[in-house]
């Protein structure tokens, strides 16, 4: 079937354009804005404390985060091809930098959580957009070194998060993690203005309203169903979650339908025919089971070692500094292997190395000495790190160009979705464990609730080794423009 000239692919970059200062910024922007993502997993006690609220509800400043990330993610793909490069930094670092100061000043714990909201909606921008441009401007040849730089935003930053708030938390109260990052973020647009050039093509899109509504109902239904098996656990009452997922499920499959009616017009909001593609939907679901491991694992870590090891808010970040350090040092070397090897070859030891790590922390118990707890965080950084850089340049090099807007809402959208449900999963697991085990030990309950959670995660990051096994390095010729959104050269026919 036809697609109509409103998808045909647009020119590339003009060649004389310096394209260096446009990634490095945007390198640079992400960071932060992925950094201040997971900072809330070593401020929360303190927090829970200023405001008087429960572990559970507390966790929404982290849910929430990555639930308006999967919500607003989607209609990237129509706001890159539609608007030029400087319109949609200028207003990803707007978003960011009004959302970090209402929240470095908010008196109350509802506001706090509608600045993390805004705060989200700059980064659900920046992050497809830092995804794009990299696969508009760098050769194939080129793409792993530098998606191992984009690595560094993606694992490290998250990573480093808990670190960096740790140290800050603990010398200057949580406000300062906001207060911080303020003027970073203005100093991204004052750069931005002087140097960032319009070096992306653009072309025709629309927003689809049906589209729109299906996308949010379907993506919050979902995670806030997830989230609210935590809540469940902690207090009786409320809303079933099987309500809000239900509801999410059915509003995503309406999604995908209309996503296929409209395939061939310029109101497609994600063009679901990605998937047709093996090596995507490989790539992408091994994404999706990394997320739910690593994101469930940096909102626990914090909460074990302060409440189950009695260490303040500084030295559960400085714990978790080797692991983070490492994962950005390793994430260029491994884009460069990726260039020679291909995923499959670096994947594959990863994923055996993350499933590992989650059944080491499944073991930890109010007596583990700090340095085990250090070590095993290390292994976990060292396996999200072979995993990321390969899987994320697998999935976007697999389809057409005029599809990597696309594609790069797809994955950024589930990744954010599989870090909520990862959240959420973890959070209820370690909840109901506790309950169950009330009449115990105190720190023993909370032990056990974290090595419950951990064993679950273990299971899940099982099946990354299994997908590990199908991927390969997708042909050049899955980059020609003639062929259709979704297909690489492993289906073509």
């Amino acid at each position: 079937m036809t697609v109509t000239s409103a998808h045909t692919v647009p020119p590339p970059a003009s060649p004389g354009l310096r394209t260096g200062p446009a990634i490095s910024l945007l390198l640079v922007s992400a960071f932060v804005v992925v950094l201040n993502e997971t900072a809330m997993g070593v401020s929360i006690p303190h927090i829970m404390e200023a405001f008087g609220v429960s572990a559970a509800s507390a966790q929404w400043l982290t849910t929430a985060f990555m639930l308006t990330m999967a919500v607003v993610i989607p209609i990237t793909g129509v706001l890159l091809q539609r608007y030029p490069l400087r319109r949609n930094f200028f207003t990803a670092m707007s978003l960011f930098t009004v959302g970090t100061t209402i929240a470095a000043f908010a008196p109350t714990f509802e506001l706090l959580l509608v600045a993390r909201v805004v705060q989200a909606l700059g980064t659900s921008i920046m992050l497809p957009l830092l995804f794009t441009t990299v696969m508009q401007l760098v050769a194939p040849e080129r793409r792993g070194r530098t998606m191992g730089l984009v690595t560094i935003v993606t694992a490290a930053a998250p990573a480093l998060g808990p670190t960096v708030s740790g140290v800050i938390v603990s010398s200057l109260g949580w406000r300062w993690v906001f207060l911080i990052v303020l003027p970073v973020a203005v100093l991204a647009i004052v750069a931005g203005a002087v140097w960032l050039r319009n070096v992306t093509p653009t072309m025709p899109a629309r927003f689809d309203v049906l589209s729109v509504l299906l996308s949010a109902v379907g993506f919050s239904g979902l995670i806030y169903g997830l989230a609210s098996i935590g809540e469940q656990a902690a207090h009786q009452g409320g809303l079933p979650p099987w309500t809000p997922i239900t509801a999410g499920i059915l509003a995503l499959t309406g999604l995908v339908a209309r996503q296929l009616a409209l395939r061939n017009t310029d109101r497609v909001l994600l063009d679901v025919r990605v998937f047709t593609g093996r090596l995507f939907t490989m790539s992408t679901i091994t994404v999706v089971v990394v997320s739910i491991a690593v994101f469930g694992s940096l909102i626990l870590l914090p909460l074990y070692i302060q409440q189950v090891l009695s260490e303040p808010a500084y030295v559960a970040g400085l714990m978790l500094l080797p692991g983070g350090i490492l994962s950005g040092v390793l994430a260029p070397f491994v884009g460069m292997a990726y260039d020679k090897v291909g995923p499959r070859a670096i994947v594959l030891p990863g994923s055996v190395i993350v499933t590992g790590a989650m059944f080491a922390f499944s073991t930890l118990s109010a007596d583990t000495p700090v340095w085990l707890v250090i070590a095993m965080h290390m292994l976990l950084s060292i396996g999200t790190a072979l995993m990321m850089t390969p899987l994320m340049t697998t999935a976007l090099g697999a389809v057409a160009p005029k599809s990597y807007p696309h594609a790069s809402a797809i994955v950024n959208t589930l990744q954010q979705v599989a870090g909520a449900a990862g959240t959420a999963l973890f959070i209820t697991l370690f909840t109901v464990a506790v309950s169950a085990d009330s009449g115990g030990h105190p720190l023993e309950a909370l032990a056990g609730g974290v090595g419950t959670a951990f064993g679950v995660g273990a299971l899940i990051s099982a099946v990354g080794i299994v997908l590990a096994v199908f991927l390969r390095k997708p042909p050049t010729t899955s980059h020609d423009s003639t062929q259709p959104a979704g297909t690489g050269s492993e289906i073509s026919a």
